[in-house]
């Protein structure tokens, strides 16, 4: 399978470390934004679990224990201390996660992902609103001037859920296995603490390749470090995979 070049960010509207990593590339990374490809990942339900397994992948991401639920409730009150952020807990009842995320993919169709993004992470952290309640999602739809029935509604759409599909095969065939998840080329990055090396390494592939010496000027060109930036194609850049 070929490299795909473009950098992808792996999000979940779920998840805390995502809204803080959200808000971290937006506030120290903003020229990185606009180059990203956006990828949601959620855990699908039995419709989109049957669909996906029909498409030939698998949804790898585990249920945390008791123990580490406890440890992030604690260790996101830090995070979030340390950014002056505050936080309301949304409590979840029986959610369906296909209703924000495959809300978002239509959101984006019409050119309004990023906005639907922010006001989705706003209501779930900074709200402590449900926002696998229909009537959230069409809220936010119709503050952006879309069809509330049309976003909030995307989880009975055929079309969106193959959409959605394809969206958890690259979740699949990218190794995702929890968010937030960065891939630039064959690095992969995760966690919200991953960012900078994962920003570093698009970085290094925007400079101009270092001139070398020519031959016959009276000295010997420098040899080429292996992961030098501008002189290898996909060179790992630091971070976790």
């Amino acid at each position: 399978m070929a490299v795909r070049r473009t950098p992808r960010f792996y999000f979940s509207l779920r998840s805390p470390y995502s809204w803080l990593a959200y808000r971290d590339l937006h506030q120290r990374y903003p020229e990185l934004v606009p180059e990203l490809d956006w990828v949601p990942f959620w855990e699908p339900d039995e419709r989109s679990s049957r669909l996906l397994a029909e498409a030939g992948g698998e949804f790898v991401y585990t249920a945390m224990s008791r123990a580490k639920h406890l440890y992030v409730l604690a260790d996101v009150r830090r995070l979030t201390a340390e950014r002056g952020l505050t936080l309301r807990w949304p409590v979840d009842r029986e959610p369906v996660w296909e209703i924000p995320h495959l809300g978002y993919l239509v959101a984006a169709r019409h050119g309004a992902g990023p906005a639907y993004l922010e006001r989705a992470y706003r209501a779930r952290w900074v709200q402590g609103r449900d926002i696998c309640d229909r009537s959230t999602v069409a809220e936010i739809a119709a503050d952006l001037g879309l069809d509330p029935a049309e976003v909030s509604g995307a989880a009975d759409d055929p079309e969106v859920r193959h959409q959605g599909v394809g969206a958890l095969l690259d979740i699949y065939r990218d190794g995702v296995f929890g968010v937030p998840f960065f891939v630039h080329g064959l690095d992969r990055f995760w966690g919200v603490d991953r960012l900078a090396a994962f920003a570093a390494s698009v970085a290094a592939k925007r400079r101009p390749a270092e001139p070398t010496q020519v031959p016959g000027d009276g000295s010997a060109p420098e040899p080429a470090l292996v992961g030098a930036p501008g002189r290898t194609d996909e060179g790992h850049a630091g971070g976790c995979g």
